[in-house]
Formats: C-alpha cells, sequence, structure tokens
C-alpha cells in the first residue's frame, strides 16, 4: 500500500505521530508524518508517552527538528512486506499501558448476552440471538448507563430471565474496563494480528482509541483492532483475558493524530470506522462502527479508568468498543462469522486513515521480544549516537 492509501483524507492538515523501527540501532524511534517523508523526533522526544505529557505537544512538535528522515511510501511497504530488515511501522504508541471498555453500544451488547446464554457454541447462536432478541426488542438503545429507566428495565428483565453480567456493564452505572495488552505488545499497520488454533469462533472488533496522558487529558486518537475470541469469552466471562489478551492480538494504527486546530475530540464523536474482510478465499465482510451510537460519553469511559482510584503515570490508551458484531454466516448456515487464516482485515476511518492487517496462525507469529528491557537499551543505544 502506498501512503495514499493509509493517510486519512486531511492529512495536509493532520498532526500524525508515527513510531518507526530503525534496525541499525533496534530501537523503535518516535516520529511525525510531514508530506511523504517521516521526520525522526527521537534525539528531542524520547517516547510518545513523553509527548503526550507535553503542556503543548504540537507546539513542541512544530519547535523540533530533525535531519533524519524516512521515505513515507518506503517504510510503509516494509511494513506490509513484513521486512523487519528495513525501518518499518510499530504500533504509535509506547509506554502507555492498553486499556479497554467493552459493551459500549446495544448492538455488541445484546451479543454479549448471546455469547453467554450459548455457552460459546457457534452453533447454538442463531437460535439464542432469535430468543433475546423477542425477549430484549430494541428499547435498549435509548437508555442512558445508570439511569432510573435502566434500573426498570434491568427489573423487567431479571424477571423473565434475561438479566446478564453484559447487561449489567451497558446499561448499569459502571462500563466495562479491562486490560487489552501489556505495554509495548501491540502490533502496528501492516503486521500479522494473531488467532490461536484453540479458538473456533472469533472476529475483528474494528474500534476509535484514545491516546491519554499521565494527568487523564485526552491528547488525541487511533484506530483499533480488539481481536476477540467469542468462544472462548462465551464459555465465561471470566476467561476474558484468555479471550482478549494474546500475541498480537492487539494492533493499533496507523498514526496516533493529536489534536490541534484543525482535529478535536469533537471531530471524532461522529465517526464512522468502515470494517472489510477478505477472505483468500474470495470472501467479504463489510461492517461499520458508527461511534456515535456509543453509548457512554468518551470522558466518562476516561474517568472509570484513570482517576483517585487509579492512575498512570506514562499514559494510557483506551479502546473504547465496537458496534459492530459480525452475524451473517461465513460456512455452514447458523454458525455466523469467524476468521480464517489469510483474512486481510482493514480497518479505516476518514480522520484516521487506514489500519490493514493480516490474519495469521498465533504459532507462526513472530514471538513478542521487545519489551520494556529491550526497550530501555535501545533508548540508551539512541542516546549513545550524540
Amino acid at each position: 500500500m502506498k501512503s495514499i492509501d493509509v493517510l486519512p483524507v486531511d492529512a495536509a492538515e493532520a498532526t500524525l505521530i508515527a513510531r518507526v523501527w530503525d534496525p541499525v540501532v533496534r530501537a523503535g524511534r518516535v516520529a511525525v508524518v510531514r508530506g511523504d517523508e517521516l521526520v525522526d523526533l527521537s534525539r528531542d522526544i524520547a517516547t510518545v508517552s513523553d509527548l503526550l505529557d507535553e503542556l503543548d505537544p504540537v507546539a513542541r512538535l512544530r519547535e523540533t527538528e530533525s535531519t533524519h528522515r524516512w521515505s513515507l511510501d518506503e517504510v510503509l511497504e516494509a511494513s506490509f512486506a513484513g521486512d523487519t530488515e528495513r525501518p518499518h511501522l510499530l504500533a504509535p504508541i509506547d509506554l502507555q499501558v492498553v486499556k479497554a471498555c467493552g459493551v459500549t453500544f446495544v448492538d455488541s451488547m445484546v451479543e454479549r448476552v448471546i455469547e453467554e446464554r450459548c455457552g460459546g457454541d457457534p452453533a447454538a447462536a442463531s437460535a439464542v440471538r432469535a430468543e433475546v432478541a423477542a425477549a430484549i426488542g430494541g428499547d435498549l438503545a435509548s437508555l442512558q448507563p445508570g439511569s432510573a429507566a435502566a434500573l426498570d428495565a434491568k427489573r423487567v428483565l431479571q424477571d423473565r430471565g434475561f438479566w446478564s453480567q453484559y447487561l449489567e456493564v451497558g446499561i448499569g452505572p459502571d462500563p466495562e474496563v479491562f486490560s487489552k495488552a501489556p505495554v509495548l505488545a501491540s502490533v502496528g499497520v501492516g503486521a500479522g494480528i494473531g488467532v490461536p488454533d484453540f479458538s473456533a469462533w472469533n472476529n475483528p472488533e474494528p474500534e476509535l482509541v484514545l491516546s491519554v496522558n499521565s494527568r487523564g487529558e485526552i491528547r488525541g486518537v487511533t484506530l483499533g483492532n480488539d481481536v476477540n475470541l467469542r468462544d472462548v469469552e462465551g464459555r465465561s466471562a471470566l476467561l476474558l483475558g484468555k479471550a482478549k489478551d494474546n500475541n498480537a492480538s492487539s494492533a493499533v494504527g496507523p498514526f496516533l493524530r493529536l489534536f490541534d486546530e484543525h482535529f478535536t475530540l469533537e471531530s471524532v464523536r461522529s465517526e464512522d470506522i468502515e470494517l472489510r474482510v477478505e477472505g483468500v478465499d474470495g470472501y467479504v465482510m463489510t461492517g461499520v462502527n458508527s461511534v456515535a451510537r456509543i453509548s457512554r460519553p468518551f470522558e466518562d469511559l476516561v474517568d472509570a479508568t484513570y482517576g483517585e482510584h487509579h492512575q498512570y503515570p506514562d499514559g494510557f490508551v483506551l479502546f473504547t468498543g465496537t458496534l459492530f458484531a459480525p452475524t451473517a454466516d461465513r460456512g455452514e448456515p447458523g454458525l455466523g462469522f469467524t476468521h480464517e487464516y489469510g483474512d486481510s482485515v482493514t480497518i479505516r476511518s476518514p480522520h484516521l486513515g487506514t489500519l490493514r492487517n493480516t490474519v495469521r496462525r498465533m504459532s507462526e507469529l513472530p514471538r513478542w521480544s521487545v519489551g520494556l528491557r529491550e526497550f530501555m537499551a535501545g533508548q540508551r543505544r539512541i542516546a549513545a549516537e550524540g
């Protein structure tokens, strides 16, 4: 893919942050997109976490110059070729903790209830979906989570035997917030995303991802794929870690877009995030995550994550959930959608660009090797350049 296929439609006025793997020093460098180039900032800005903690990150970027540059097209070519011997894009985050919110859209909330009631068995999902739809109807979409009306709905659903832990976090007072991936474990655009052999029912989750600094301030946004193992979570919500946190199960990118005079948090409250899955067998599935339909404001999700109860000295990123829950059959009727190895997953939005990854057998993916010790060693090698 060329840069024109990856950049947002208004790239000329966007402040886009990247991390570029430098194979010479074996470290990720903070960079900014300027025209058709990536400009290295790592001599002055060591980490994305540091940048977001600046009082004015955009002003800091504009006063930082560098003679070290890469061709954006060449870096993207290496990224999609999986060529680790050339500079390529990493996830545009580094020291931030990777958190995620679940059940923030009514449609996906109902699908979680279905997963739970059918015990993770895709063959039972179709019948359970019809049963749950008849009991719940479409009334939940208008409920404000935690409101008196939501409490009334809870009583009705409990009386009918349909109350669920997913409904509790969907329309109750507290959202679901969980840890999606360890620090530095997310993969970037072009990389493989992993699905383990033990899962037979899984799907992509195209999401808006908030980037929050150590003071709890939302500084920018990016795209994410919260790869989910539906059969595992459906067996028990206590298996959420096994369903969500696996090698290469968190994809983030292609860039982190910072807020500036052209782009604010208001700009993405109505963003449509498009999904396209293309199989090697010619199968195609499309969908849209309409962020405007989220049931809780971004600020409420951040407040549930950060505050007196929990701080993040290096900041955090927060997957905000998805409206999209695929139900169309891919193969045998009634089994719904699941990934097959080789699927190309494209997540795109107008203001954030294109995140594309390929589904791989998890055991065949590169082992995660750059943790905090290696990251710090890489930082020392950059500093030693003088």
